[in-house]
C-alpha cells in the first residue's frame, strides 16, 4: 500500500469511528460546537490520535482542535475540527456552522485509492466553492479551478462571497493566477496531467462567474 492509500485508508478509519457524531465534511475539516468537538476528539483518541498544539490553522480559523496520528516515521495523518464557524482572518469572512449545515447533505463519500464508501454529511459543491473563493490561498485557487465546472449556481456563489468580502478583488486574484504562464504546470504538479481542452473548459468556467 503506497502513502496515498495509507493516508486515505487511515482517514476512512477515522471517519468510521466518528460517523455517529454531528459534523460536516468540508474538504479535510469537520465543523460543529464545542461539546461535539470534544466527543469527536474522544473517539479519535481511542484509535491512537493525539491532540496537537500545531497552530497552522490559526491564520484562518479562530477556534479549532487538531488531532494527529503517526502512521510511520515522518508520516502523519491529521484531523482538523473547526468549531462554531469557518472564518478567514484576512477578509474577516465568516461561514457559520448553521450556514455550513444548511448547505450540506448526506451523501456517499467514496475512496479514490481504496474500496471504501461511507455515508456522511458533506458540504455542497457551491458552498465549498464560495468558501474557497473567500480564502483564496493558492491551494484554494487550484481547487476552484478544478471544481468550478461542477457548480450549479454561479450567481449564488458570487452573492455569498460578496456578502463576506469584496468579490472583485478575490476574482481578480484568481483570474491573475489561472491565466499566468506557470499555472498549468503547477496545477499538474498536484493533480497530474490535465488535457489542454479540459484546462480551457475549466478556465472558462471560472472566468464565467464574473
Amino acid at each position: 500500500m503506497d502513502l496515498l492509500q495509507l493516508r486515505e485508508n487511515e482517514i476512512f478509519e477515522a471517519l468510521k469511528k466518528i460517523k455517529n457524531c454531528i459534523f460536516v465534511v468540508i474538504g479535510g475539516y469537520a465543523v460543529e460546537g464545542k461539546a461535539e468537538a470534544a466527543k469527536i476528539g474522544k473517539e479519535l483518541i481511542k484509535i491512537n490520535y493525539v491532540r496537537s498544539t500545531d497552530t497552522d490553522l490559526v491564520q484562518y480559523h479562530e477556534e479549532f482542535l487538531k488531532y494527529e496520528k503517526t502512521i510511520m516515521k515522518n508520516f502523519k495523518v491529521s484531523v482538523d475540527i473547526l468549531i462554531a464557524n469557518v472564518s478567514d482572518r484576512l477578509t474577516k469572512g465568516i461561514f457559520s456552522a448553521e450556514w455550513v449545515f444548511r448547505n450540506s447533505a448526506v451523501r456517499a463519500l467514496k475512496g479514490k485509492t481504496i474500496q471504501e464508501e461511507l455515508k456522511l454529511r458533506i458540504i455542497n459543491m457551491d458552498a465549498l466553492l464560495a468558501m474557497k473563493f473567500v480564502s483564496c490561498r493558492n491551494a484554494d485557487i487550484r481547487d476552484v479551478f478544478m471544481l468550478m465546472p461542477q457548480a450549479k449556481d454561479a450567481g449564488w456563489i458570487k452573492s455569498e462571497v460578496s456578502e463576506r468580502c469584496e468579490f472583485k478583488g478575490r476574482f481578480q486574484k484568481i483570474k491573475d493566477k489561472i491565466t499566468s504562464i506557470e499555472f498549468k504546470n503547477n496545477l499538474q504538479g498536484v493533480y497530474g496531467y490535465v488535457d489542454s481542452k479540459v484546462f480551457e473548459k475549466h478556465k472558462k468556467a471560472v472566468l464565467g462567474i464574473e
